[in-house]
């Protein structure tokens, strides 16, 4: 009955537009005040939100988001693009696939789905319409493969899972990379289908043909440079040389480097960008001392300790209790963004994950995989809205929803792979 009551004011709070962050605080000061003791109790939540953000391992949390903004605002992204167009033959759905393959290697740069989804669409949209392309092969693979910045590190939210979960932030990161490999290659393998079947979705045209010589030459200059910064925040993590904070400092030095080299100290790209992330940080983590506060009170009350006692008690196999578990998630994913799901649910998810016996990372990247499809759920996804923000103006958000359908379903396959194959989440964390 506390669960209950906890979540219907939680809820209330959300409809009526309340800042999530807030939402938190308000039912946090309300519970601490009747569970912890008065005026002990509000000193208490004090310390807890203090204690809730000044922890090492969220560390990398800004600095994988300050990477995508440099190099989405310094336009290194874009040359990164034109030197993987220069490489795609006449394959059917050339700009889609360029969208897919662009989209994972920028993943690889940038913890922000809506960094690169803002890229992808402002850089390729165009170029697709003036193609003919219609909108469910130029909108569609872009909100599949923007979404895909939370599946392949350095991935802000899969931090943030690992540091509520209170579980390695380099094994999630690690894990996260086979499932995330499989989405990009569902989304290649729908494309090309698809066009074969219709054609007219993406019209073929007369591509120029560069040399052999002028194709290693831009791969050297734009895109090997960049696979440093995929080492020093990945390689380094794998082979056990960094931790997960380290390799994020290293990453995001990388990025500052680069740009030097590029395009000189560019003020108004270096300014920009550590202004952007310093919202977004400020953002995720009032959420989360919210978040944290409310976990202790839901243990404190006794509310997570008698539900792991129903799961438990349930007479049903513990997987479709997990597969329940995932519809809620999609559920909610239709409402809200991916940071407040998380922040709701994993406190009272995490102690029945390790009461039935399940690997926690092996959830975890479950669970991120179901967060990237919060993205594009309609009508809420906030990948939605930032296409819409780049999309031509005749584009409706009906237009984006349609688009976006079938790629929800090559999430929901990689979902059902992983859960019917643990070892593609844990074989790389077994490795480490």
């Amino acid at each position: 009955m506390t669960l209950v009551l906890i979540f219907i004011c939680l809820m209330f709070l959300f409809v009526i537009g309340v800042p999530v962050a807030f939402s938190f605080l308000f039912i946090n000061i309300i519970g601490v005040y009747v569970f912890w003791g008065g005026e002990a109790g509000l000193t208490q939540l004090i310390r807890s939100i203090y204690r809730s953000v000044a922890t090492f391992a969220l560390l990398p949390v800004p600095l994988f988001i300050l990477m995508g903004e440099i190099m989405f605002r310094s336009g290194l992204a874009p040359k990164m693009m034109d030197t993987l167009d220069k490489w795609l033959g006449r394959i059917p759905g050339r700009l889609s696939m360029l969208a897919i393959g662009g989209g994972t290697l920028f993943s690889t740069l940038s913890g922000s789905a809506m960094a690169g989804c803002a890229m992808l669409g402002s850089v390729l949209v165009p170029e697709m319409e003036k193609r003919g392309y219609k909108k469910q092969m130029s909108i569609g693979p872009i909100l599949g493969s923007g979404g895909l910045a939370i599946m392949i590190p350095p991935s802000a939210l899969g931090v943030l899972l690992a540091s509520l979960s209170r579980i390695s932030v380099g094994g999630m990161l690690v894990a996260i990379i086979i499932p995330g490999i499989i989405m990009a290659l569902l989304y290649a393998a729908y494309i090309v289908i698809r066009c074969l079947l219709q054609p007219e979705l993406a019209p073929s045209y007369e591509v120029s043909r560069p040399s052999f010589s002028e194709k290693i030459f831009l791969t050297c200059k734009y895109v090997l440079p960049l696979s440093t910064i995929v080492f020093l925040v990945i390689g380094l993590m794998f082979l056990g040389i960094a931790t997960p904070t380290e390799s994020a400092a290293l990453g995001a030095l990388g990025c500052f480097v680069l740009v030097f080299i590029y395009k000189g100290w560019d003020w108004e790209a270096m300014t920009s960008s550590i202004s952007h992330t310093l919202k977004i940080t400020v953002m995720m983590f009032m959420i989360m001392t919210g978040a944290m506060a409310f976990s202790q009170i839901l243990a404190f009350s006794g509310a997570s300790s008698g539900l792991v006692k129903l799961a438990g008690s349930l007479d049903m196999h513990p997987m479709f209790i997990l597969i329940f578990m995932q519809i809620i998630l999609l559920f909610m994913g239709v409402f809200m963004e991916p940071l407040t799901i998380m922040m709701v649910t994993l406190p009272v998810y995490m102690p029945i994950i390790k009461a039935l016996g399940f690997d926690p990372i092996w959830f975890g990247t479950i669970m991120l995989i179901n967060m990237e499809m919060a993205t594009t759920t309609p009508p809420f996804g906030l990948v939605l809205f930032v296409m819409k923000g780049v999309a031509p103006p005749d584009t409706t958000m009906g237009d984006i929803y349609k688009a976006g359908l079938p790629f929800l379903v090559c999430d929901g396959i990689a979902m059902g792979l992983v859960m019917a194959f643990p070892w593609l989440a844990l074989y790389l964390p077994s490795l480490m």
